[in-house]
């Protein structure tokens, strides 16, 4: 089995507990509007990788390559492990999988970055393959985009229903889990939406972790490189001290309906 992986990182520091190998695999079906890879978002087959390997750099690659890299690591990687982020990894679910039960048989955490928007309740086959992932998989990092699905739709051209249905499967089979969420502007930095949020994360006990983190427009120059228009290019960068306000928004959410239980 091989992947098609656009890049990895060796020295990950916020995908993650500890020190992280970073695995960024190619293809994403959603088009978020901040989005800060989009050369990651192609969707590319074994035929396209061959086609296209010489001007892209893009790795094909077996599960044990990228296992035999990071032991290389092992030693710096104080409390860490690998971290599996995207595009979107799960489009790739069966070489994720195969990858996650490698470094488990060489006792390496695995956190798995993924918006959920590949899950599908109603369908055993994608439900088997999940079971079989969370397997080997110790912690997920579920980025949830917008709790109103109408805003969903506009922020990322999908419904949410798959992301929180993933979240309802996390919390059922107890995975840990940390939520993140970008605010932006206009788009997610509005009170009503953040408390939302918050309230509606509020009913599950599987959740460790809450990542506020604030818009940034990095990544114009990839855009512009790829002759992409920039959908956010008149939306102004957040700083740390707005992602704290809109995290205490979250966390008042809540504990609001934590107190209701």
């Amino acid at each position: 089995m091989k992947g098609i992986i656009h890049s990895t990182e060796s020295f990950g520091t916020v995908d993650g507990p500890g020190i992280r190998y970073v695995v960024f695999m190619q293809g994403c079906p959603m088009r978020c509007k901040y989005c800060h890879n989009p050369d990651t978002w192609r969707i590319l087959s074994e035929k396209d990788f061959k086609e296209n390997n010489n001007t892209d750099n893009r790795l094909y690659v077996s599960p044990e390559d990228i296992i035999e890299d990071v032991k290389r690591y092992l030693p710096y990687m104080s409390n860490g492990g690998i971290t599996v982020t995207g595009g979107e990894p799960l489009v790739q679910i069966d070489f994720v999988t195969e990858l996650f039960s490698i470094a488990k048989s060489n006792n390496i955490h695995t956190c798995l970055d993924t918006s959920g928007i590949t899950f599908d309740k109603s369908n055993e086959s994608c439900l088997r393959k999940f079971d079989n992932l969370m397997e080997y998989c110790d912690l997920v990092m579920l980025d949830i985009k917008h709790i109103d699905e109408d805003e969903h739709k506009k922020l990322t051209g999908f419904s949410n229903a798959h992301v929180l249905d993933f979240m309802q499967y996390l919390s059922d089979i107890n995975k840990d889990t940390w939520i993140r969420h970008v605010v932006v502007p206009d788009i997610t930095f509005i009170y009503e939406y953040l408390y939302n949020l918050g309230y509606y994360l509020g009913r599950f006990n599987n959740i460790k972790a809450l990542d506020v983190l604030p818009y940034h427009n990095m990544g114009i120059t990839k855009y512009e490189k790829l002759n992409i228009d920039y959908p956010l290019k008149d939306t102004v960068p957040l700083g740390k001290d707005e992602a704290l306000a809109a995290k205490k928004i979250i966390l008042k959410g809540y504990h609001d309906r934590r107190s209701l239980a």
